[in-house]
Formats: structure tokens, sequence, C-alpha cells
């Protein structure tokens, strides 16, 4: 009796594992619209500064595509920078691409579809280089 309920756990354990592997599958049809569309969530530090925009993760940095999504973060994220140079933390949905051959800038660059989130920077200001007297 005791090996027939470890047999039926062991069976459902079982079961349990090969529908995680079918739900995380790259080809499974259950895949949510949002993972299917090609976008990747990215966080990071963002910048626009004059003419150039760019997103530093953790381990990259992207050029920002200038467009009217990229004009939008910036505004969602003015009211948190005190100077012109501050980076402000944010989540976005966006693709990424590499940039053309021949022109200048960071290896890939992203095109901002959605802004999940914009916060106010860290107070701790360890990260910040102030030139001058």
């Amino acid at each position: 009796m005791l090996v027939l309920g470890c047999k039926e756990t062991k069976e459902q354990s079982t079961s349990a594992t090969d529908n995680k592997e079918t739900i995380n599958s790259a080809d499974s049809p259950e895949k949510t619209e949002k993972q299917s569309d090609g976008l990747t969530l990215l966080k990071g530090d963002f910048l626009y500064l004059a003419d150039a925009a760019v997103l530093q993760t953790h381990r990259e940095v992207y050029g920002v595509v200038i467009d009217e999504k990229m004009h939008e973060l910036n505004s969602m994220a003015s009211p948190y920078k005190k100077a012109d140079t501050d980076m402000v933390p944010v989540e976005v949905r966006a693709k990424i691409f590499p940039k053309p051959d021949g022109e200048e800038g960071w290896d890939y660059r992203i095109e901002i579809k959605e802004i999940l989130n914009v916060s106010e920077p860290k107070a701790d200001g360890d990260d910040v280089i102030k030139l001058g007297n």
C-alpha cells in the first residue's frame, strides 16, 4: 500500500514536470501574446541629452531610437532629474537590433514599444561624477 502511494505521487510529479516543460518550451502554443511579440523587457537607467538617448542595463548600453515613445519616456523621467545628466531607472519593452554598419554609437539599439515603469533614482549618489569647483 505504501509503494502504491509513492508510485501515484511520482506519477503526479512527473506529469506536473511535463506540464511545466510544455508551458516553458519555446514552441508552446500556450505562450502569452506578450511572450510572442518579439519584444524584450529591459530594466536600466535612461538618459536623453540633446540629440542622443541611451539605456544602460546591468549588462549592456543601448542607443535608443529617438521617436515619439522615447520623448514620452523622457517626459515621464524629467520630474526625477535634478540635473540634465541624471539617469533615471526605467522598465520598458523594446525591440533590440544591431546598429547599422558605418554609424557611430553603441553596438545595439532599441526601439521602445511600451513603457512599464519610471522610478526615482536612488539617493546614494555613488555613481555621480561632478567636475569643477
